[in-house]
């Protein structure tokens, strides 16, 4: 691909009329400063490039760890669950054996 020294100046330029969204959808971040390229635009457009770059992968690792926490948060939620049916359903035998007891006290007194 031949390079345009002209795509420096329209990107400066958007830059500065702070169109990012424009400079983005011009090739901001596929440019390459040639030799011939007013150094200060370049020097301008690169420090661009790096700023958006650093953004975008703060924005992934953002979203990295939330899907992390959400993911944490359900399994703590399961075993959670599991611990719960778990109590509810498994009590030890003598202990079923005291609540059958006191509920049988409570219904004689119940009945008196």
């Amino acid at each position: 691909m031949r390079h345009d020294c002209l795509q420096a100046v329209v990107l400066s330029r958007l830059l500065a009329a702070d169109e990012l969204d424009a400079a983005l959808e011009a090739g901001l971040m596929a440019f390459v400063p040639c030799p011939a390229c007013d150094a200060g635009a370049a020097a301008e457009l690169q420090e661009a490039q790096r700023k958006i770059a650093d953004a975008w992968a703060a924005r992934d690792r953002y979203r990295a760890r939330n899907t992390r926490l959400e993911r944490l948060e359900s399994e703590r939620e399961a075993r959670r669950a599991r611990s719960q049916v778990a109590t509810r359903t498994a009590l030890p035998a003598a202990v079923t054996a005291v609540l059958e007891r006191a509920k049988a006290r409570a219904a004689e007194r119940g009945a008196k």
